[in-house]
């Protein structure tokens, strides 16, 4: 299934999930026949299908659909990549940047598709550690690169707003294949890169 913008929403899971919104709000001790949360079961229903569009994605379908034969063998790194999830422990937000470098292999890939590929998987209910992994795999199971790396860092709500309440912690997590494995000198200069201010 190629990528898709969430444009639309199942009618059947809308109504489905209005129902179990319209009871968490009675169950936290609101009135869903007020005035401002007359249409908030609906509104959270289609958030929660945007949030969650990426199980009906395919993260190699779109890596596939822009692959360009090309004799490049020098690093690509796309970073800073805006990234937002849904943490699956208490389905509150986790959010920050992935940064993503491949050493291409006779083939590069469409640079918009990295990003996309970052959507795919963290529009599903995550930890960051399974969303580190999940990018770096694709994009090696698909372009088979001679190594890829991905360092993401993200701040989690559920440590901000509840729990701990730390609001100044931030996580990293980090996935290295091939090269970046394997040579220190090239993992080194992707850290170093990643960390430049180049402009």
């Amino acid at each position: 299934m190629a990528y898709h913008k969430k444009d639309y929403y199942d009618e059947h899971i809308t109504n489905e999930l209005k129902v179990n919104f319209n009871a968490i709000l009675n169950g936290v001790g609101e009135n869903p026949e007020r005035e401002g949360l007359l249409k908030t079961p609906e509104r959270a229903a289609k958030a929660m299908q945007f949030l969650t569009q990426g199980y009906d994605q395919d993260a190699a379908e779109i890596l596939r659909s822009a692959m360009f034969k090309e004799d490049y063998r020098e690093m690509v790194i796309v970073k800073d990549i805006e990234l937002y999830s849904l943490c699956e422990h208490h389905m509150l937000p986790f959010f920050g940047k992935a940064h993503i470098a491949y050493i291409p292999n006779g083939y590069i890939v469409g640079l918009s598709k990295l990003p996309r590929v970052v959507d795919v998987f963290a529009r599903r209910l995550q930890v960051q550690e399974r969303l580190t992994l999940e990018v770096r795999d694709v994009i090696q199971e698909t372009l088979n690169p001679l190594g890829v790396a991905v360092v993401m860092e993200a701040k989690h709500m559920c440590m901000m707003m509840r729990g701990v309440q730390k609001q100044n912690s931030k996580t990293t997590t980090s996935a290295f294949s091939g090269e970046f494995m394997d040579n220190e000198k090239t993992r080194a200069e992707f850290l170093r890169l990643v960390n430049a201010k180049l402009h």
